[in-house]
């Protein structure tokens, strides 16, 4: 298995991701330790692993307040015996949909600052221990946006920051037998609905047909002519966290299906 005898926590475990992943990386062995603000859907995620064959632990953490991670994180290695992977799979209040012209100041900031504290606070904690320890690695997930994506409000700036963070603490940390890295995916169906839509991007209509429209146009953008399903996210981030990808740091990995414009 890949990720056999590996202590991995995943910080915003109640998402779609978050539980995509989750189950991933304990069918290949992992010790998983789920976080997220709250409390049920991370017990349900930790039940259906178990059931599963999987081990799991679930634990109330914001990954926005350094102490509750710091907390966390001694307890984890307390327990565990250490931290192995970390990865930040928060979500960040992106708005888009608006002209940047018109948009609020704090729509458009907030996913730069909820992104880019959560992903220091909780990558600078894991480094932390894995420094000490000579080895680990620690993953990001952002849509890749940060290279010219209109009417995306505040995503492209707040891609970039993770992008560019990740990238200089590769370096700093890659010395330590530490490797920082990430991935790239956006438009994943599964994790889309109507109501998800609308409460990021106010413009678009709520109904089954426009919906089915915007997943269809999704297809189209990309190179396959398919979008990425969580299955085969989850089962990158696998093999990223795993020592199969040791040669691999300070990069993100473009499961868009889509070139960076």
């Amino acid at each position: 298995m890949l990720l056999e005898n590996k202590n991995i926590v995943i910080y915003g475990a109640g998402g779609k991701v978050g539980g995509a992943v989750a189950l991933a990386f304990a069918l290949e062995g992992a010790k998983v330790f789920l976080t997220g603000r709250t409390r049920e859907p991370l017990d349900r995620l930790a039940a259906e692993i178990t059931t599963s064959g999987g081990w799991a632990q679930a634990a109330v953490v914001d990954a926005l307040d350094e102490q509750s991670v710091d907390e966390h994180a001694r307890a984890m290695v307390s327990e565990a015996g250490s931290i192995d992977v970390s990865f930040n799979l928060i979500s960040r209040g992106d708005v888009q949909g608006v002209p940047l012209v018109d948009m609020k100041t704090s729509d458009f900031t907030r996913a730069i600052t909820t992104g880019i504290t959560a992903n220091f606070i909780t990558a600078r904690t894991a480094a932390r221990h894995m420094i000490a320890r000579g080895s680990g690695v620690i993953l990001a997930l952002d849509s890749g946006s940060a290279y010219g994506s209109p009417m995306m409000g505040g995503t492209g700036p707040a891609d970039a920051a993770t992008d560019t963070f990740i990238r200089n603490l590769a370096v700093e940390v890659g010395p330590h037998g530490v490797r920082a890295l990430g991935l790239w995916a956006a438009g994943i169906p599964e994790t889309l609905s109507p109501e998800r839509l609308a409460a990021v991007n106010g413009t678009m209509r709520a109904d089954a047909a426009s919906f089915q429209a915007v997943l269809d146009r999704l297809d189209e953008m990309r190179m396959l002519r398919r979008s990425p399903r969580l299955v085969e996210i989850a089962a990158m981030a696998a093999f990223l966290a795993s020592d199969r990808s040791a040669g691999i740091t300070g990069t993100f990995v473009n499961l868009t299906g889509m070139f960076p414009s």
